[in-house]
């Protein structure tokens, strides 16, 4: 193979870079063109801005009944009537082990017993497993075991209704399958 009809890729790099140097040099010298479109682009005048809108004026309203309740939230009565009504957290009573766990946390992994006598099994995020009865408590919302079955837990939640009382919600963990 002699010299001449050799390719090296530095070759190729130097051909490739000279080509793009004449190919950018030739781009350039047609601009007089662009230069003439935007220069006749900016003598044109442009169309007319419409004026601005006439801003309304609105005649002013006095509120003369300042003195009276607000429609539209409750009055003090309704607030502590909310307040008293309803059903309340027994907070003298001694909070339970499975108290101090988030409901999803907790997992129900089997039962013992039959009849008005089942117990369930429940499992802590901390692996400890805790048998359980009717109407004791579990969860942070103060969460009393309501029924038991084969497959299920039911409980009652007490969560607050925003008016400073509380309301009931009905809350269920199931058999994990793990």
């Amino acid at each position: 193979m002699s010299k001449l009809t050799a390719i090296t890729p530095a070759f190729v790099a130097k051909a490739s870079l000279v080509l793009c140097a004449v190919l950018t040099l030739a781009a350039c010298s047609g601009q007089d063109d662009l230069h003439q479109w935007v220069a006749q682009e900016k003598q044109k005048k442009g169309a007319p801005i419409p004026p601005l809108p006439v801003i309304k004026t609105f005649e002013t309203f006095q509120y003369t009944d300042q003195d009276k309740r607000d429609p539209f939230s409750p009055s003090t009565a309704e607030l502590q009537g909310n307040a008293n009504a309803g059903p309340r957290p027994d907070e003298n009573r001694v909070k339970e082990p499975l108290e101090m766990f988030a409901l999803d946390s907790l997992k129900m992994v089997g039962t013992v017993g039959v009849g008005a006598g089942m117990e369930v099994l429940v499992k802590d995020p901390g692996g400890v497993i805790h048998r359980v009865h009717r109407n004791e408590y579990m969860g942070q919302n103060y969460g009393r075991v309501t029924a038991i079955g084969d497959d299920h837990i039911d409980l009652v939640e007490l969560v607050s209704n925003g008016n400073g009382g509380w309301m009931e919600r009905s809350a269920s963990i199931a058999l994990s399958e793990k």
